[in-house]
């Protein structure tokens, strides 16, 4: 009986310490698993983008958000270390308020590494924030492009989004060739820089979609604004600040990791609304209608307003106007009024475009474009 006794107990120590060492190891092997990225952030801005544009706050914020809820480690790096400017932000959105409120990751945006000190075999990707800061000093980077092309080919993953791929520009892999030569790519479009990079595009020394284009890229793209995210195995590039999170939650489906569901901010939210919208989805106008607190609906207006610039046909003219009708009341400005009533009379809606007028006259009866172009449709 005894014997027997010391015989269970002999083998309960052992299935213990059987049980402790695949606990140790799985901690061990989950702790060396830990995927690390590094986002690189232009250096360039100065006084919140007045004097210089720097990099987009957004754009860090959304990216690092996914990085940090998928378990991701994240520095930070910039062509000269040290801290950086970022363009002017809105503090108070949520996205950015909580990466302000992190400590942690503050400490390495306000003191960046120089890339000239990466070591490609410490990260599994490398993360390229955009910003028009992007377009003036991380093509010139030397080191930069070496992490670059030295974390690709080592089978890591390479991401960046607006003006970030301006950084993949120049980059040369070992065997002589462009890393975006006859891959997938994008970028802010040209269309896009001409509509919102008015104020910085005569200092550019290229435009970043022919760029990318001479270099042997297959470029794509959608609607002005709207995300579009290009995935060439381990490339990925995202068009313009919209598409921050789809391209952040690409790099980590790359890495072998099943990105945690996040809720998208209201302002993306939106877009993606707008985007089926331009699809063809008019039951989209109907979704924003009915959820007016669920939606950014002056955001929908403005998109309109600035599609009408983009407009080629009598549809697209259609969706603009459908859009700008859709905020006509939450915006409620005269220019937009004029926008609106002008686009009507274009598409022969004469009558829409008299009541737009008429309305306008109601709060503003001195309105002197209003009352010339009501004069000129009723003779």
């Amino acid at each position: 009986m005894r014997t027997t006794m010391n015989i269970c107990k002999q083998a309960i120590k052992q299935f213990i310490a059987l049980f402790m060492l695949i606990t140790i190891s799985i901690q061990v092997n989950a702790a060396t698993d830990t995927k690390k990225v590094v986002m690189i952030v232009s250096g360039y801005g100065q006084q919140q983008g007045e004097e210089q544009p720097g990099y987009e706050f957004d754009e860090f914020s959304k990216a690092y958000a996914v990085f940090k809820a998928n378990g991701i480690t994240v520095d930070v790096a910039s062509p000269n270390g040290g801290k950086v400017e970022a363009d002017k932000y809105d503090a108070k959105k949520s996205y950015n308020a909580s990466i302000l409120a992190d400590q942690a990751i503050m400490a390495k945006l306000n003191n960046t590494l120089s890339t000239a000190t990466l070591n490609a075999k410490a990260y599994d990707a490398i993360f390229i924030v955009g910003g028009k800061g992007a377009m003036f000093d991380l093509p010139k980077d030397e080191a930069l492009k070496t992490i670059i092309a030295d974390i690709y080919q080592q089978q890591g993953t390479v991401a960046a989004v607006c003006h970030g791929p301006a950084a993949l520009v120049d980059v040369k892999l070992k065997d002589g060739s462009y890393l975006v030569a006859n891959k997938a790519v994008n970028g802010f479009t040209n269309k896009e820089e001409k509509l919102f990079g008015k104020k910085w595009l005569s200092k550019f020394e290229f435009m970043l979609e022919d760029k990318l284009t001479e270099r042997g890229a297959h470029f794509q793209s959608s609607d002005i604004m709207l995300s579009h995210v290009a995935v060439d195995e381990r490339l990925i590039t995202g068009q313009n600040p919209t598409s921050t999170v789809d391209v952040a939650t690409a790099l980590v489906k790359t890495l072998g990791l099943v990105p945690v569901s996040q809720t998208k901010d209201i302002e993306d939210n939106t877009m993606a609304v707008i985007a089926k919208f331009l699809a063809g989805d008019t039951s989209a106008v109907q979704v924003l209608t009915d959820n007016v607190e669920q939606y950014h609906i002056a955001l929908a207006g403005m998109y309109g307003f600035y599609y009408l610039k983009t407009a080629e046909s009598n549809h697209d003219f259609e969706q603009a106007l459908t859009l700008m009708t859709i905020a006509q009341k939450t915006i409620n400005s005269p220019m937009l009024d004029m926008t609106i009533a002008k686009t009507q009379h274009k598409l022969g809606k004469n009558q829409a475009a008299e009541n737009t007028l008429k309305q306008l006259l109601v709060s503003k009866p001195d309105h002197k474009p209003a009352l010339e172009m009501l004069k000129s449709l009723s003779l």
